[in-house]
C-alpha cells in the first residue's frame, strides 16, 4: 500500500505517518475553514438571491392569488365577448368550462416548463436561463393585460399557459442557482428566498386585488400587467451578477470565471478552498457530463435521494394547503363577517404565510431541514384534525367558526415553516452537479402533476366527504413525516459530497475507505504543473 502511495506522489520518501499527518492537517484546515466561513453575507449574494427570486418565485406566487379578485369581472368579459361574436349570452356551463380552463392551464404550462428546463440549462446555464425566462413573463403580461382590449378571451387563456411555463422553469432553476452560489453554512437561509418571495407574491396579489386598488371592473387588466414589473427589474439587475461558479467550473471548465464568481459572491480574494471543494466533487463523480433523466433513474447510487425528492415534492402539493382556500370565505361568513370585508380579513392568510417563511429562513441553519419538515407536516396533520372537529360543530356553537379560522391560519403557518420551501432546497442538495438538472426536472414534474391532481380531484373528494375531506390530508402529512424521520439525513452545513455519502448505506453503495479519502486529500496538494503534465500525457496517449 505504501508503494502505491509513493507511486501516486512521484516520490519514494513518503511514509504512512506522513500521510496521516496530511489527513489531520486537512481536517484542521476544514475546521478553520468552517470558522472562517462565518462571515458577513455579501451584497452581491443578497442581490442575486432577491432579484433572482423576484423575477421567478415572486411571479409564481403572484399568479396563485391574482385570479381570485377579478373572477366575476373576467367571467362577465367572457359573456360580453361571446354576445358580440355569436349574438347570444354564453351558457353557464360554457363560462364555467372557460374559467376552469383559464385557471387550470397554468399548471399544464408549469408542467411543460419543468420538462423543458434540462435542455435550456444545458444551453444557457443557470443565470442565462433565469434571464431568458423573463421573455415568457413579459409576453404573458401583455396577453393577459390586452385580452380585454382585443376582445379575445383566448389571449387570457394563452397568457395563463405561458406564465405557467415561466413558473415551471423558475421553480426548477432558481433553487438550483441559489444552492450553487451560496456557502454551505447559509445555503438553507439563502435558499428560503424562494419560499419567502412565493409568499410575498401571494400577499401582493391579495393586496392589489382589493377594490380600492386594482380589484375593480375597470382596472382588473392592470393586475396582470403588473407581472411585467418584477421581470423587468430582474432583467435590469441580474446581468451584472455572476453565473454559478460550480456551473462555470464543472460544466464550462472555466476556472478563471469560477474564481471571479466565488470572489464576488463571497467577498474575498482567496477562494482556493472553495475551488478545491468543487474539484473534489468533480473527481468523485463518475461522469461530469449532465446526466439525462433516464441515467438518473437507472443509477442505484442516487436511488433513495430520488425517492426522497419525489415523496417530499408530492407531499408539498398533496398536504392540503391548496384545499384550505376552498373553506376560508365560507368559515368567515359563518363567523358573522360581512361579505364586503372578507378580502381584507383574508389578507391575514398572506401575511401569516410571509411571516412564517421569513422566520423559517432565519432559523433553518440552527434547527436544520429535517426537523422543520417533520414539524411542519406533523403540525399540519394535527391542525387538520382539529379543523375537521371544529367544522362539524360549526353550526351548533356560535364561536366555533373563529376556532376554525385560527386552525386555517395555523395550517398555513405550519406549511410555510418548512414544507413550503425546503423541498426545493433539498432537490439541489441531495444531488451532485451532473444529476441536478435531471433531478429538478423530475421534482418539477411531480410538483405540477400533484398540483393538477389536487385541483381536479379535491372538489369530488369534498363533495363525498364534506368536512371530513381534510382527513385525507392528515394521512398524507402523517405518512410524509414518518418517511422523512426514518429516511432523510440532515443536510445543513454539509458539502454535496458529504450528503451523497449519507445515502451510501441505504443505497447499498460502498463508503469510501480511509485510503481513498487520503487520496482525495493528497490530490488537493497536487500542483498545477502536475495537472498540466498529466493532461499532456493523456493527450499524447490518444
Amino acid at each position: 500500500m505504501l508503494e502505491y502511495w509513493s507511486d501516486f506522489l512521484g516520490c519514494r520518501n513518503i511514509t504512512m505517518d506522513k500521510l496521516k499527518d496530511d489527513l489531520d492537517d486537512h481536517k484542521n484546515t476544514g475546521e478553520s475553514k468552517k470558522n472562517s466561513e462565518k462571515q458577513a453575507v455579501t451584497a452581491c449574494l443578497l442581490s442575486a438571491a432577491f432579484f433572482g427570486a423576484l423575477g421567478s418565485s415572486f411571479i409564481y406566487g403572484y399568479n396563485l392569488s391574482v385570479v381570485n379578485a377579478p373572477t366575476l369581472y373576467i367571467k362577465d368579459f367572457y359573456n360580453k365577448t361571446w354576445i358580440e361574436r355569436y349574438g347570444e349570452p354564453i351558457s353557464a356551463e360554457t363560462v364555467t368550462i372557460l374559467w376552469s380552463v383559464t385557471v387550470s392551464i397554468f399548471a399544464i404550462g408549469g408542467l411543460l416548463g419543468a420538462q423543458a428546463v434540462t435542455l435550456i440549462l444545458r444551453v444557457l446555464g443557470r443565470k442565462g436561463t433565469l434571464l431568458f425566462n423573463n421573455i415568457f413573463a413579459v409576453i404573458a403580461a401583455l396577453l393577459l393585460a390586452l385580452g380585454e382590449k382585443a376582445k379575445s378571451f383566448e389571449m387570457l387563456i394563452i397568457g395563463r399557459f405561458i406564465i405557467g411555463v415561466d413558473s415551471g422553469i423558475a421553480l426548477s432553476v432558481l433553487p438550483m442557482y441559489l444552492g450553487e452560489i451560496t456557502p454551505r453554512h447559509i445555503r438553507g437561509s439563502i435558499g428560503q428566498f424562494n419560499s419567502i418571495l412565493i409568499c410575498l407574491g401571494v400577499f401582493t396579489g391579495q393586496v392589489l386585488g382589493l377594490p380600492e386598488l386594482l380589484g375593480q371592473e375597470s382596472r382588473w387588466n392592470y393586475l396582470f400587467a403588473f407581472l411585467a414589473l418584477p421581470a423587468m427589474l430582474q432583467l435590469c439587475v441580474l446581468p451584472f451578477l455572476p453565473e454559478s461558479p460550480r456551473y462555470l467550473l464543472m460544466e464550462r471548465r472555466d476556472e478563471a470565471g469560477a474564481e471571479r464568481a466565488f470572489q464576488r459572491f463571497l467577498g474575498k480574494k482567496d477562494v482556493s478552498q472553495e475551488l478545491e471543494e468543487v474539484h473534489a466533487e468533480a473527481r468523485a463523480q463518475d461522469n461530469l457530463q449532465t446526466a439525462s433523466v433516464l441515467q438518473l433513474l437507472k443509477n442505484p447510487a442516487v436511488r433513495w435521494q430520488l425517492i426522497t425528492i419525489i415523496t417530499t415534492m408530492a407531499c408539498y402539493q398533496l398536504c392540503g394547503l391548496n384545499a384550505i382556500w376552498y373553506y376560508t370565505n365560507g368559515i368567515l361568513q359563518e363567523a358573522g363577517f360581512a361579505k364586503d370585508i372578507l378580502p381584507y380579513i383574508t389578507l391575514s392568510t398572506g401575511a401569516i404565510e410571509t411571516l412564517a417563511a421569513i422566520i423559517s429562513g432565519l432559523v433553518i441553519e440552527r434547527i436544520g431541514r429535517k426537523p422543520l419538515l417533520i414539524f411542519g407536516f406533523s403540525a399540519m396533520a394535527g391542525f387538520f384534525s382539529l379543523l375537521t372537529v371544529f367544522l362539524n360543530f360549526q353550526d351548533s356553537v356560535s364561536w366555533m367558526p373563529y376556532l376554525s379560522y385560527i386552525c386555517i391560519l395555523a395550517v398555513i403557518a405550519s406549511f410555510c415553516s418548512g414544507p413550503g420551501g425546503i423541498p426545493f432546497i433539498l432537490t439541489g442538495e441531495l444531488f451532485e452537479q451532473s444529476y441536478r438538472p435531471a433531478a429538478f426536472m423530475i421534482a418539477g414534474t411531480v410538483n405540477w402533476l400533484s398540483n393538477f391532481a389536487v385541483g381536479l380531484l379535491f372538489p369530488f373528494i369534498q363533495e363525498k366527504l364534506q368536512s371530513f375531506a381534510f382527513l385525507v390530508f392528515v394521512v398524507v402529512c402523517a405518512l410524509g413525516s414518518l418517511y422523512l424521520y426514518f429516511i432523510l439525513p440532515e443536510t445543513k452545513n454539509k458539502t454535496f459530497m458529504d450528503i451523497s455519502r449519507s445515502f451510501a448505506k441505504i443505497n447499498k453503495i460502498p463508503v469510501p475507505s480511509p485510503s481513498q479519502e487520503m487520496e482525495l486529500v493528497l490530490s488537493f496538494k497536487s500542483n498545477e504543473s502536475g495537472k498540466v503534465q498529466d493532461a499532456a500525457k493523456m493527450e499524447s496517449s490518444y
